[in-house]
């Protein structure tokens, strides 16, 4: 397989940089002849001679450089050796080879050799179509919840359910790496035991606890959100479900410092807790000059609760203080601990403990969504049953339901009815149909009689389930399944239509919160730990305000249909208080969101985030190299060649410490074995060095220093200075980024890595988004529309 440390740098590389990056393998064996080989045409004729003018002296004899024998290489048969082809297609298009300082080809050479390269491999596409075979596709942890949260209107926490799954590709949703062990089977049957027994209201539940701890780092001064009682500060809100009809035990605890000291007993204060908005109690917590430690006596958080009952059901449970009109709002006293900072007032989790006095299953969305029918009379409950069970099923696996399938489920309801009724039997088939391989997969079978490696579109109902995997991470709806069912979807109007209507959609967000949290490398936010030293006011706030701010800007950007290229110049962002105050800008007051347009154009676009600045720094430094290995990376799709072993790290002695970054990189880079990989990336990282590890703003290392130098130079000789530099030198490659974009939206869509074959439908798309301005939706759809996505290769009969 083509993995991505095999694609091509970025930038153009010396020739002994080139070699060790792209590791092609040619074949020298005589190709057969094909319907993409024609030796005599005149255009095979002209390109083979400018590859002998400009690309023997270095491919050639024992010593070819990469082992690339391009003086035997049969440059008319585009068939053998595709991986080869297609890298040298990369490299060509983004003159990268030759290298620099060697003779190159006029603009009109490059051109007409790249476009004999890719008319030859689009036309073998053409002709004899290679979509790829998908393997056996695991649902990941995230779209299980999904596909739960989906089928039974059901909102479950797989994190504490499930373990993470691997990565492949750069996504965890790649069928290679979703491997099924002994010990997942048993996570799978537990999980589905517990769903399908809170699902049902199982009314047997013994008594659980399930505590809510609020990040210690996060300050609790203002107003939560818009969803937080008018007039409240600080505290925390949760949704919890409560399984059944019955009584709750509800207890709030304080926050604590790590000493375990109580914190914010100065003076009075009133805690509100809330249940869907509704007041359950008013507490006081009386006033307490003294030093306060968990152990030392009755806690001053004893009292913090409340037996209250409640009806089934996803609730949202409050606990809040009244806002105390004496401190202006945004301001907090902080006061410095031994090793954190601590704060005035503070809820430091809450506990739900329950169920007591069990007095029903009541009526929940989820009970609406599985009993479907209700007996009136014992002679009407198996017909019912098989109802609810083949509407369960059908769902659940995606498809209609066979006969069989159904008998199968009616004999384990039978099973679990004979001794609990018919809430019981449904429980234990419902139990079966979460760990069924119908639906823990995303199977695809081959028709009937299809031979041995023939190509075939796939099936309405297999199109509706990729669909709805890429687009939601989730099972398909109600209209999708139907159309799907009918036969329609594969219509091209009826696709779009559908497309449209998805994007559209809310659960869409997955699409944000799984793709391009991970291309980006949004997940890590929740990961990074800031030197409390070097980043003192570094909080649990600001960690949530740099994830939100990307989600939304993305969020807003596939909403409104921008161009992908937007990405990189969008001159508007969204800000709460916290983050504004990070970025230095004013007139932001509160909690809540809201667009705002950035008057400084080093903030514009992705490379101005806080978020990904954060990311790609070290906790108590920026990381120059981690910085430029992420743009050739993650944006314009050329990561550098993997680092040579043992190299040694940056010193950190007492003279390093008084030399800048760049000249402790200069440093570095004055090893020959690292100096070959950093001249690609520190050029990119050093146009960055103004915004320090957290993204803010600044204008030299440290006081007394002079001013930071972002300027920067490409081997190609492009010189940049600064954020806005280099978004200029990206914008210049804006083509580079969307093939990139491409290749990483087409990748997370199809659930594997991107091979060579697949690359004339990359193209394709390319060419018909571009007639579109490269808008989200154009990609969207010329992906779902590729071959790679609405075809598949029959089985060569090996497993």
């Amino acid at each position: 397989m083509r993995t991505r440390s095999l694609a091509s740098i970025g930038i153009a590389l010396a020739a002994a940089v080139f070699c060790s990056a792209v590791t092609l393998t040619a074949q020298n064996s005589p190709a057969p002849t094909s319907a993409a080989q024609d030796p005599s045409s005149a255009a095979a004729t002209a390109n083979r001679a400018t590859l002998d003018r400009f690309c023997i002296a270095c491919h050639r004899g024992p010593t070819a450089v990469a082992g690339l024998h391009l003086d035997t290489f049969d440059i008319s048969n585009f068939e053998t050796n595709g991986a080869t082809w297609e890298k040298l297609a990369r490299k060509l298009r983004n003159r990268e080879m030759p290298p620099a300082d060697m003779r190159r080809p006029d603009e009109a050479t490059y051109s007409a050799l790249v476009k004999y390269i890719e008319t030859g491999r689009d036309h073998l596409a053409e002709v004899k179509p290679n979509p790829g075979r998908p393997t056996l596709h695991r649902l990941n942890r995230t779209e299980y919840g999904n596909a739960v949260r989906d089928l039974l209107a059901l909102e479950i926490d797989v994190a504490d359910l499930l373990p993470a799954d691997d990565i492949g590709y750069g996504f965890d949703n790649i069928g290679d790496v979703l491997q099924v062990s002994p010990v997942l089977l048993e996570r799978y049957l537990s999980v589905a035991r517990k769903i399908s027994r809170t699902a049902v209201g199982d009314t047997t539940i013994p008594v659980s606890y399930q505590t809510y701890d609020v990040p210690h780092r996060l300050i609790q001064d203002d107003r939560l959100g818009e969803t937080a009682p008018v007039g409240s500060r600080g505290g925390t809100i949760v949704r919890h479900l409560f399984p059944v009809d019955g009584e709750y035990e509800i207890s709030v605890a304080l926050a604590r410092n790590r000493d375990d000291e109580y914190l914010g007993l100065q003076r009075e204060r009133k805690l509100d807790l809330r249940l869907d908005d509704q007041r359950l109690q008013l507490f006081t917590i009386a006033a307490n000059p003294k030093k306060v430690v968990l152990g030392s006596g009755t806690p001053p958080d004893a009292h913090l609760k409340i037996r209250v009952p409640v009806k089934a059901g996803t609730r949202e449970l409050a606990a809040t203080f009244l806002k105390d009109t004496l401190i202006k709002e945004g301001i907090i006293d902080r006061i410095r601990g031994d090793d954190v900072l601590t704060y005035f007032e503070g809820v430091g989790s809450i506990t739900v403990a329950g169920p007591f006095n069990v007095q029903g299953s009541g009526n929940t969305a989820t009970r609406d969504r599985i009993f479907i029918c209700h007996p009136s009379a014992a002679a009407e409950q198996q017909a019912c049953a098989k109802k609810i069970l083949s509407n369960l099923a059908h769902h659940a696996y995606r498809r209609p339901v066979s006969d069989g399938e159904t008998a199968q489920l009616l004999a384990l309801y039978n099973e679990g009815a004979r001794n609990g009724g018919l809430e019981s039997g449904v429980r234990l088939a419902l139990q079966k149909i979460l760990v069924s391989p119908e639906f823990l997969f995303r199977a695809e079978v081959d028709p009937p009689g299809a031979a041995a490696g023939t190509v075939y579109k796939i099936s309405d109902i297999e199109l509706a389930s990729r669909l709805s995997f890429f687009l939601w991470s989730s099972i398909p709806d109600d209209q999708l399944l139907a159309v799907a069912e009918s036969g329609r979807l594969s219509d091209p109007s009826v696709l779009q239509g559908q497309v449209k209507r998805m994007l559209a959609d809310p659960r869409s967000q997955a699409l944000v919160k799984n793709f391009a949290g991970q291309w980006l490398y949004l997940r890590n936010i929740a990961r990074i730990s800031p030197d409390q030293t070097t980043f003192p006011n570094f909080d649990d706030n600001l960690r949530e305000a740099l994830a939100k701010e990307t989600e939304l800007l993305i969020e807003s950007q596939v909403r409104e249909d921008h161009p992908v290229t937007d990405l990189l110049t969008t001159d508007y962002t969204f800000l709460n208080e916290r983050l504004a105050e990070h970025y230095g800008i004013r007139g932001i007051y509160g909690s809540e969101f809201r667009r705002v347009k950035l008057e400084d154009p080093n903030r514009y676009g992705l490379l101005g985030q806080a978020s990904i600045l954060a990311v790609t720094s070290y906790p108590n430094r920026t990381a120059p190299t981690i910085r430029g290995k992420w743009v050739l990376e993650q944006l314009l799709g050329s990561p550098p060649p993997p680092p040579p072993p043992n190299v040694p790290s940056l010193k950190d002695d007492a003279t390093a410490q008084q030399m800048t970054m760049r000249q402790r990189m200069e440093q570095h880079r004055a090893n020959p074995t690292c100096a070959a990989c950093h001249r690609l990336m520190d050029p990119l990282g050093f146009a960055l060095e103004n915004f320090d590890g957290l993204g803010n703003w600044r204008v030299a290392t440290a006081p007394g220093s002079g001013p930071i130098d972002a300027s920067g130079t490409t081997p190609d000789g492009t010189a940049f200075n600064g954020p806005a530099g280099l978004r200029d030198v990206l914008m210049k490659k804006q083509d580079m980024f969307v093939e990139n974009f491409t290749e990483r939206l087409l990748t997370y869509a199809l659930g594997r890595g991107v091979e060579e074959y697949d690359y004339a439908a990359l193209r394709t798309i390319a060419r018909d988004a571009a007639a579109d301005k490269q808008k989200w939706s154009s990609i969207i759809l010329g992906i779902v529309k590729s071959t790679p996505f609405r075809m598949r290769r029959a089985s060569d009969g090996d497993l």
